[in-house]
């Protein structure tokens, strides 16, 4: 059977995957955002109203038997048992076995979404939705549990993640650990966002006199910081000579401002952040070896929202909500955003959903569903189809061809565009303008 291509990051060391107790999560269930952990035993589970009657009492579409889920370590392998209304994985009808890599494995039976992951232990207490906002998974509930411990542990912290991945709220969490007085203050500090130069001024301060224009004695972002967390985003970015005063800062306690003789007592802890890998950027030559020693552990990797796809149909459904309370996603659209990468993670996500339920406003619509999703949105940028006037000139396929397309392909875009020699997402940009009304809607359960 043939395998699938997939991305290296999603790839996992035989070794370390047996391990855990691999299994699936229902994420979408009942109409409803859901975490269910299903493990595997001797690893296969089937699935089906006739197994799991209490998952799929709701869902008529689901058969006794609907189909079949395998790992042997390090590959899956999902076979529809000749169910009636088909099989999916990742948003194509699975019409023979198929063996797969990869951590977007997500399964449709019926109007059920289920997740294939690698342990399922983690997903055991379900899903965190806290009054401020921030819907905590089963990958992220360990990552605050480690920052909750480098808490108490001492008064450095590093994360490392994707831009959009969260680490501004993890630092708040490191923060919030910390003290227990809410007037302590927090600092963020972006360090690529610094202008060249002024690095030393804005952290250190400075005082009058100190350089032309200095008028008066300015306190920098660490003396703001006193008694409280500094944040330090993208702290690979920051001058090496910066970096030199940063570690004294840390060693002795004291700030000593631009332009000054005596330094000034400081009492801060700090919370640095970066996408790269600091121990290459030691190498490199572009970080300082003894800072990193200082600030480098403990360190806490914060996954990227294609890893916790347990928490997006929880952040789909919050996010339309805030626009509108009747809003409710539609169990395509959570699949739709679910086989997605999002390279800019929950912030890219959270700007789309807002965009995506004032589309289905204008509507009329209460139940948000993908045809209101942007074709390029969660995508990465090599992947999104230029715009008509940047493509060659072609002739499109007439209406007719599209309609036999999709009819032949059971409405499944992919395989719709396949059969037209188009981009899938070609064929999904003009279906959104167009829309066929004899032909099955793209996607569609059958």
């Amino acid at each position: 059977m043939p395998i699938e291509e997939t991305s290296e990051e999603s790839q996992r060391a035989p070794d370390l995957v047996q391990r855990g107790t691999a299994g699936v999560v229902a994420i979408w269930a009942q109409g409803a955002p859901a975490c269910s952990p299903l493990p595997l035993s001797n690893g296969e589970l089937v699935l089906g109203r006739g197994v799991q009657e209490e998952l799929f009492a709701d869902d008529d579409r689901v058969s006794r038997e609907h189909c079949r889920v395998s790992f042997d370590g390090t590959l899956w392998t999902i076979a529809d048992l000749g169910s009636r209304n088909g099989t999916f994985l990742r948003g194509e009808a699975v019409t023979a076995p198929r063996t797969t890599l990869g951590s977007q494995l997500v399964v449709r039976v019926g109007r059920t979404l289920l997740w294939a992951v690698e342990d399922v232990r983690l997903y055991r207490n379900g899903v965190l939705l806290r009054e401020d906002g921030l819907v905590i998974g089963g990958s992220l509930r360990r990552a605050w549990a480690e920052i909750e411990l480098a808490a108490h542990a001492g008064s450095t912290l590093c994360l490392r993640g994707e831009s959009g991945a969260g680490k501004e709220r993890a630092a708040r969490a490191f923060h919030e650990a910390s003290f227990a007085n809410r007037a302590s203050p927090f600092v963020g500090v972006n360090c690529a966002a610094i202008p060249e130069g002024l690095a030393e001024r804005l952290l250190f301060g400075a005082r009058r006199g100190a350089y032309s224009g200095a008028t008066t004695d300015v306190s920098g972002y660490l003396q703001a910081a006193h008694r409280g967390t500094l944040f330090l985003d993208e702290i690979a970015e920051l001058e090496l000579r910066t970096q030199a005063k940063l570690l004294r800062v840390l060693e002795t306690k004291e700030v000593l401002p631009l332009g000054a003789t005596r330094p000034e007592s400081v009492d801060v802890r700090i919370c640095a952040a970066a996408h790269a890998d600091l121990r290459e950027e030691v190498t490199a030559g572009r970080f300082r070896e003894d800072l990193y020693y200082r600030i480098g552990r403990p360190e806490v990797m914060l996954a990227p929202l294609r890893q916790r796809l347990d928490e997006l149909p929880w952040l789909i459904t919050t996010l339309l909500a805030a626009v509108d309370d009747e809003l409710r996603p539609s169990a395509r659209l959570i699949e739709a955003c679910a086989v997605r990468p999002w390279p800019g993670n929950v912030r890219e996500l959270s700007g789309e959903a807002r965009r995506t339920a004032h589309r289905a406003l204008r509507l009329g619509k209460r139940e948000v569903d993908v045809e209101e999703l942007d074709p390029d949105a969660g995508l990465r940028l090599s992947d999104r189809v230029p715009a008509a006037e940047e493509q060659p000139p072609t002739a499109f396929p007439s209406d007719e061809r599209i309609a036999r397309a999709l009819s032949d392909s059971d409405g499944n875009v992919t395989q719709a565009a396949r059969l037209l020699g188009l981009h899938r997402n070609q064929l999904r940009r003009w279906l959104t303008k167009h829309p066929l009304s004899s032909a099955p809607k793209p996607g569609d359960v059958e």
